[in-house]
């Protein structure tokens, strides 16, 4: 407290202290007024950590003087007060957490010493797969499959709540983690306990290893994603180092017109940002118009940070804010004390507040927004619903290279024809074959959920039915959500029409949306045909939803019905019909859906606060199968050699006490060479193991039949699997081999087409080192460290590309493996490289540092 901030409070009777932020104003050590909030929220956290050792004085004048037009390149040590996981990438993290107890006991350390020193949620919410929908058995059958698959994970996740200190896990079926997060874990305002019994008031804040954790930041609680590596340095203490970031302002106007949702503004959002170029920055929305949004609308925008580049999308806390913690079941206690401290502390947004200064601004009018989706490949490839059907025949024949199918005409037309439920049917390029509401964008959100109830009940009262090729699913992202549709009676609407309850989670956006019918499977494979998804999701990139669907399209719920109800992506939802009614009459888009107003009305009428104090007020406990899952002893990990999903990791079973020095990089072959927009989910894939493929041998090989596989995502604490799967995805393309798509590589001493894995052995045994080339925007999307730690595991010595992810550049740092990125203007192309030249990188020393330049020959 070198600055003498420490503030008294008082508060329904009740002393606070908090470290007040315009004690340095008054200092005149900076214009703390003027500030964005999400760099207030920084600052406070560097007041009140200031220990003269992580935090130093320094640190804190130089955010003091934050010069929005002008940041300066400093680096802050941040201390979040939490971390989130989800299991995904959590495992993995627990498991190095077990194996750093294993290493210490070598060593001859305390393993105890070893545990999480802040606290840690791990939300299980990926494990879940549709294997069985369109059903009323389909929840339980799931539910079943989930812990037959996964009861080693569990039985470890158990383990590991029993022995760490500040670390507790949530059980499976209770949600999806983002959304468990702002309907029960967030606080907004934390307070922790002193030595000599004071209570501290400071911001709620956090990491997470997903990368949609930002969607907190709609709540007011400044939160990102990071990479697993980088979360578990902040579990055990360490801060996360970041530089001062820009702050670009998006001021928002107006209210969205009666046809356009939450999710067709973050569709338009995310177009908008990613044209402006937000990648690494801060994104904070300010404007009147902010009062027009819900909270369940800001969350919506604020949950596709990732997919617009930016670091966080905040929303400082306003009336609406304390609204929705009063509407999910928080105290009043608690809603009074984060409104007398944000209001003392400057952190309260009004529409009289003066605009922040930013670094750069955009603005949008809500009125202009328009129904849209996104697709096929990228979150941020938008097109409106009336072009739609132009945009697919256009992208169908337009290159792959330009995120195309390359259709030749003479091969437009073709189809395969189905025979299902005695009826015979055309199943043709374009075709829906999967249609889910899922995913943490937009469950989270009462209107579009509603949204789509009242269309599918429109569209039942009209004698409409979902197409019978269509695999339709419903996975909301709580509880809640199922109890708001019951008690709205939209339940048996959404049930007729195949929207069947599947399981809490998040399925289909994560590439868990199981198999689709054999003979839907074999028709689109025999035919090559492009077979089309649509969902509420977030994330569309190649190869993600399922191995037989090669387009990917982003939309809002009532879409995805639509889109069930016509089967197709090739049609003007505009103007030609979804289907006919009894009387053989049309039935256009604009017959069913529902007005604003009735939304509004069923939402007021069917969501309130006992829904979640209801269904929050037992969940560390209340899941039986849960609780029945047995739980290992001991404070050190039992490893068994055994087991397929959990596996000591070889990263800490060599470590010593000595840092060994850095050397050069010498006679370095490329293991791949791969394109722009190259994402963590094609180095990592997270969905489906196929049994040909390097992952699929090995499980074969050790006893796993191929209806086990699982996924890789659940198989993430066993790096047997991920380092075969690493660069494995099916639709990743290495330019070493133009034409061929999978994991596929020249092994160049005997100019040998092969899997990469079964080259990256052969590489290791002859102890050549190996690189990366890339383009721009290298290791996009998912904030996943198993695509640093599997080409790590590869022999991979580092990547050169154009540009980068943040998280993933930070997990390839953490991994050792060094990212280089060629000078402005070069690539691979512009320097006449092949990709068949041996590397030399120069220049790599202990005191290497982010900007220096090397000499690679």
């Amino acid at each position: 407290n070198s600055f003498g901030s420490l503030h008294k409070i008082e508060i329904e009777s009740r002393e606070f202290h908090f470290y007040q932020l315009n004690k340095l104003e008054k200092d005149r050590i900076g214009s703390i007024d003027k500030f964005p909030f999400s760099i207030k929220i920084l600052l406070e956290s560097l007041l009140r950590n200031e220990n003269s050792v992580e935090v130093s004085q320094q640190d804190i004048i130089n955010l003091a003087n934050w010069n929005p037009k002008n940041v300066q390149k400093v680096e802050l040590p941040f201390m979040p007060a939490r971390v989130v996981l989800q299991d995904f990438t959590g495992v993995p993290a627990v498991v190095d957490l077990a194996a750093l107890r294993s290493a210490a006991i070598r060593l001859g350390g305390d393993p105890q010493k070893v545990n999480p020193q802040i606290p840690v949620d791990l939300v299980i919410d990926h494990s879940v797969q549709v294997d069985r929908f369109g059903s009323a058995s389909a929840l339980a059958f799931n539910a079943e499959k989930e812990f037959e698959r996964n009861r080693e994970r569990y039985e470890f996740l158990k383990w590991a709540t029993n022995t760490f200190k500040n670390f507790r896990a949530v059980p499976p079926a209770t949600g999806i983690v983002h959304q468990v997060n702002l309907e029960f874990l967030a606080k907004v305002v934390q307070q922790k306990q002193t030595e000599n019994g004071a209570r501290i008031l400071f911001p709620d804040t956090l990491v997470g290893t997903d990368s949609h954790t930002p969607m907190i930041n709609g709540l007011g609680v400044l939160g990102w994603g990071v990479g697993g590596i980088e979360a578990e340095a902040t579990m055990l203490g360490q801060p996360y180092y970041m530089v001062a970031p820009e702050v670009i302002g998006f001021k928002l106007t107006g209210e969205l017109p009666a046809r356009a949702t939450a999710t067709d503004l973050v569709l338009t959002v995310t177009e908008i940002l990613r044209k402006k170029g937000v990648v690494g920055k801060f994104v904070e929305f300010y404007g009147a118009g902010l009062s027009s949004l819900t909270l369940a609308d800001r969350a919506t925008i604020s949950n596709m940070a990732p997919e617009y580049g930016a670091t966080v999308g905040y929303f400082p806390v306003d009336d609406e804010t304390l609204n929705y913690l009063r509407n999910t079941g928080r105290s009043e206690e608690l809603v009074k004390i984060v409104e007398h401290y944000c209001k003392e502390q400057g952190l309260f947004r009004t529409d009289d507040t003066p605009d922040p200064q930013f670094t750069d601004t955009v603005e949008l009018d809500l009125k202009a927004v328009v129904p849209c989706v996104s697709g096929p490949k990228r979150p941020q490839d938008r097109v409106a619903l009336d072009a739609v059907k132009k945009y697919w025949h256009e992208t169908l024949q337009a290159p792959t290279e330009k995120r195309g199918f390359g259709i030749k005409d003479q091969d437009k037309e073709k189809f395969a024809t189905l025979s299902v439920r005695g009826e015979t049917y055309l199943l043709k390029h374009g075709s829906v074959v999967i249609s889910a509401i899922t995913s943490c964008t937009n469950t989270s959100n009462p209107s579009v959920m509603i949204g789509a109830g009242l269309l599918a009940r429109n569209a039942v009262q009209a004698g409409l039915k979902a197409k019978p090729w269509v695999k339709t699913s419903l996975a909301p992202g709580s509880k809640v959500v199922t109890e708001y549709l019951r008690v709205s009676g939209l339940t048996p609407y959404l049930d007729a029409l195949g929207f069947h309850l599947v399981g809490y989670g998040c399925t289909t956006c994560i590439g868990n949306s199981g198999p689709l019918p054999e003979h839907i499977s074999k028709a689109i494979s025999d035919n090559k045909l492009i077979s089309v998804s649509v969902l509420s999701g977030n994330r569309n990139f190649e190869g993600r939803i399922n191995p037989d669907v090669q387009a990917s399209f982003l939309m809002s719920p009532p879409l995805v019905v639509a889109y069930a109800l016509a089967g197709s992506i090739d049609i003007d939802l505009n103007n030609e019909p979804l289907g006919y009614d009894p009387n053989d009459q049309p039935v256009y888009l604009k017959d069913i859906w529902p007005s604003q107003d009735e939304i509004r009305q069923t939402v007021a009428e069917c969501v309130n606060s006992e829904m979640f104090r209801q269904h929050y007020g037992n969940v560390l406990d209340g899941n039986e199968t849960w609780n029945e899952v047995a739980v290992p002893t001991g404070e050190v990990y039992q490893w068994d050699p055994k087991s397929t999903y959990i596996q000591e990791p070889p990263f800490f079973k060599n470590i010593t006490a000595e840092i060994p020095s850095l050397t050069d990089i010498l006679g370095a072959s490329v293991l791949a060479w791969l394109p722009d927009s190259t994402t963590t989910d094609h180095i990592s894939p997270a969905g489906s193991i196929a049994p040909t493929s390097p992952a699929g041998k090995y499980l074969i090989s050790i006893g796993v039949q191929p209806k086990d596989f699982n996924s890789y995502g659940s198989r993430r604490g066993n790096h047997e699997v991920m380092m075969r799967g690493t660069l494995a995805n099916i639709r990743i393309k290495n330019k070493l081999i133009p034409g061929v798509e999978g994991g596929y590589t020249i092994y160049q001493p005997t100019v040998e087409q092969m899997a990469i894995w079964e080259a990256a052995e052969k590489y290791m045994a002859d102890k050549t080192a190996l690189i990366i080339l890339a383009g721009k925007e290298y290791g996009s999307g998912s904030s996943r460290d198993w695509a640093a730690k599997g080409v790590f595991l590869q022999g991979v010595n580092a990547v050169i590309a154009e540009s980068y992810e943040r998280i993933h550049r930070s997990n390839l740092v953490g991994m050792g493996v060094l990212p280089l990125q060629f000078k402005p203007g070069q690539s691979v192309e512009s320097l006449g490289l092949s990709g068949f030249e041996t590397f030399d990188i120069l220049g790599i020393q202990n005191e290497m540092h982010p900007g220096a330049e090397v000499i690679v020959k």
